[in-house]
C-alpha cells in the first residue's frame, strides 16, 4: 500500500534543503537534508524521486516565493519608473529577509541541474517582472545591448546594495532608495 505523503514533511525537506545548500552548496548530501528535516533518508525519496527532482522543486519553490512577493500589489498601470522601483525594492526586501533562500536561489539559477522545463514553469509568475524588464531594455540608453542586459544590471546593483546594507543595516531604507536612484539614472 502506498504511503500517504504528509505536506508538512515535503515542506520540511524543502526548508532543510535550503539551509544545507546554503551551507554546503549543491553538493549537500541528501542524508544531511533528511536529518535536518527530521526524517529518514529513505523517506526523503518518497517525496522526491532523486536529488535532481528535489533541486528542481526547490528552484520552483524559491522562485515562486520571490515572484509572489514582487507580484503582491504590483503597480501594473504605473509609470515604468514606479514599476521598476517596485521590482527593485520588493526583491531586495525578500532577499534581506531570507538570505539563505537568496543564496540558494542564485546557485540554482546558474545550475544546469535545473531543467529548462522547470525554468519555464515560472514564466507565469514572472509576467509583470518580465514586462517591466523588457520595457527597460527598450530605453534609449540600453538599445542595442543584448537581451537581459537591464535585468543583469539590476541584479548586479541589487547585490552591491545588499552588501552595503550588511555594512550599515540602520541605513537600509536610505540605501535601497539611493541605490535605486543610481540605477534609474544609469538606464535613463
Amino acid at each position: 500500500m502506498a504511503r500517504v505523503k504528509n505536506p508538512a514533511n515535503r515542506s520540511a525537506i524543502l526548508q532543510a534543503a535550503t539551509y544545507e545548500i546554503a551551507e554546503a552548496g549543491l553538493a549537500a548530501p541528501t542524508a544531511k537534508i533528511a536529518k535536518r528535516a527530521n526524517i529518514a533518508t529513505g523517506t526523503l525519496f518518497t517525496y522526491f524521486a532523486n536529488k535532481e527532482e528535489l533541486i528542481n522543486e526547490l528552484y520552483l519553490e524559491l522562485k515562486r516565493e520571490a515572484y509572489a512577493r514582487i507580484n503582491s500589489d504590483f503597480p501594473h498601470k504605473s509609470s515604468l519608473e514606479a514599476r521598476t522601483r517596485h521590482v527593485w525594492s520588493s526583491f531586495l526586501y525578500w532577499a534581506l529577509e531570507f538570505p539563505e533562500k537568496r543564496k540558494v536561489s542564485i546557485q540554482l539559477t546558474i545550475s544546469n541541474l535545473v531543467t529548462p522545463e522547470t525554468r519555464m514553469q515560472t514564466a507565469i509568475d514572472r509576467g509583470a517582472v518580465d514586462k517591466t524588464l523588457s520595457d527597460l531594455g527598450n530605453r534609449a540608453s540600453l538599445r542595442g545591448l543584448p537581451d537581459g542586459f537591464a535585468a543583469a544590471t539590476m541584479s548586479a546593483m541589487q547585490e552591491v546594495t545588499i552588501d552595503a546594507i550588511a555594512k550599515r543595516p540602520r541605513q537600509r531604507e536610505r540605501i535601497i532608495d539611493r541605490a535605486f536612484e543610481v540605477f534609474w539614472r544609469a538606464i535613463r
